[in-house]
C-alpha cells in the first residue's frame, strides 16, 4: 500500500496548541513559542505513526469573502487572534518548511478548502490522504480514500474518522455533512441552521428526502407545522449555509514526496529556542 500524503489544518493545530500549553514556553527572544512546539509535536507523532510520503501544512484567512458576503454572520463572533499567537502565526510557515514541509496559503479561500483540494486530488490520482484537523466540517471529506485524523478537545491523540464513524456521529454520509450544518447550524462558524432543528431532525429529514435540496422541496408536505413554516420561511438561507459549509476547489496541485528532514527540523527548533525538540530529532537521525 503506497504512503498517505498528511494534510495539516495549521490554523486549527495552531490555536489547540496555544491555549492546551503554557505561555511561559518561551523562545530565543523570550517571546511564547507554544502554539508552535504543540502543533510540531502533534504533527511529528503522525508522522512517525503514519510514516507519510509528504507533510502538507494548509493557511488561508479566517473566513472567505465570498462565505461573509453570503451570510454576514459567518465566523462574525469569533474573537480576535490573541497577541502571543500572532507572530507564531507568523513565522509558521518558515519554521516549518525548515522541517521539509510544504506549506500552501490561499488568498481567498480557507485552510479547509485546500485541504479538501488536496484530498480530491491524491485520491483522482489514486492514493490516499489523512487530514489531521480539529474542524469537523472536514468530515464531509471522508471516504475510502480519505481519513480524517480528528482532534478533541481533551483527548490524547487524534481520533480516525472514515465514512462509517461519519454516519454514526451524524446520522448521515459524508456527503451529506454541509446538508446536515445548514439545517442543524454550526454555532462555531456562526450558522444558525433552520429553527427549531436539532441534531436528529437534520438526520432524520436527510434521510428521508436525500439532501438538503430534498427536504426544501418536500417542506409543503411536512406535517409537523412549526418545522414546515421554519423550512419554507429560510428557503434561500439555508441553501446559503450548504454553499458555505461545502468546500471549495482551491485550484492546487498535487505536492509531490518530500521527506520530513529531522535535522532541518533540529535547526529550525534551536533556531526558535525549543532545545529540547531539537534534542529529540538529533536522537532520531542517529
Amino acid at each position: 500500500m503506497s504512503a498517505p500524503l498528511l494534510a495539516i489544518d495549521a490554523p486549527s493545530l495552531l490555536y489547540r496548541a496555544f491555549f492546551a500549553l503554557p505561555d511561559s514556553i518561551k523562545g530565543a527572544d523570550g517571546k511564547p513559542v507554544n502554539a508552535l512546539l504543540g502543533a510540531t509535536n502533534l504533527i511529528l507523532q503522525e508522522v512517525t505513526a503514519r510514516e507519510p510520503r509528504a507533510v502538507v501544512l494548509c493557511l488561508g484567512p479566517d473566513a472567505a469573502d465570498y462565505r461573509v458576503e453570503l451570510y454576514g454572520g459567518y465566523h462574525a463572533e469569533r474573537p480576535e487572534v490573541p497577541a502571543d499567537l500572532a507572530p507564531q502565526f507568523a513565522a509558521a510557515p518558515k519554521f516549518f518548511d525548515g522541517f521539509g514541509w510544504t506549506v500552501l496559503n490561499h488568498d481567498s479561500l480557507e485552510a479547509d478548502d485546500l485541504l479538501g483540494s488536496l484530498a480530491r486530488l491524491e485520491m483522482d490520482a489514486g492514493g490516499r490522504a489523512l487530514l489531521l484537523t480539529g474542524d469537523r466540517d472536514m468530515f464531509q471529506c471522508a471516504s475510502e480514500a480519505v481519513t480524517v485524523l480528528y482532534l478533541s478537545t481533551g483527548v490524547k491523540g487524534a481520533q480516525e474518522v472514515d465514512p462509517a464513524e461519519v454516519e454514526r456521529h451524524y446520522g448521515v454520509a459524508p456527503e451529506l455533512v454541509p446538508d446536515f450544518i445548514a439545517l442543524r447550524g454550526d454555532p462555531s462558524d456562526g450558522l444558525p441552521g433552520a429553527k427549531g432543528v436539532g441534531e436528529k431532525t437534520a438526520a432524520d429529514l436527510l434521510r428521508k428526502h436525500g439532501s438538503l435540496e430534498g427536504v426544501l422541496d418536500a417542506a409543503i408536505a411536512e406535517t409537523r407545522p412549526k418545522l414546515r413554516v421554519a423550512l419554507l420561511d429560510s428557503r434561500e438561507e439555508l441553501l446559503a449555509f450548504k454553499h458555505i459549509a461545502t468546500l471549495q476547489d482551491a485550484g492546487i496541485k498535487r505536492p509531490p514526496d518530500r521527506a520530513t528532514d529531522r535535522a532541518g527540523g533540529a535547526a529550525a527548533a534551536r533556531k526558535q529556542g525549543m532545545n529540547a525538540l531539537a534534542k529529540r530529532l538529533e536522537a532520531a537521525e542517529d
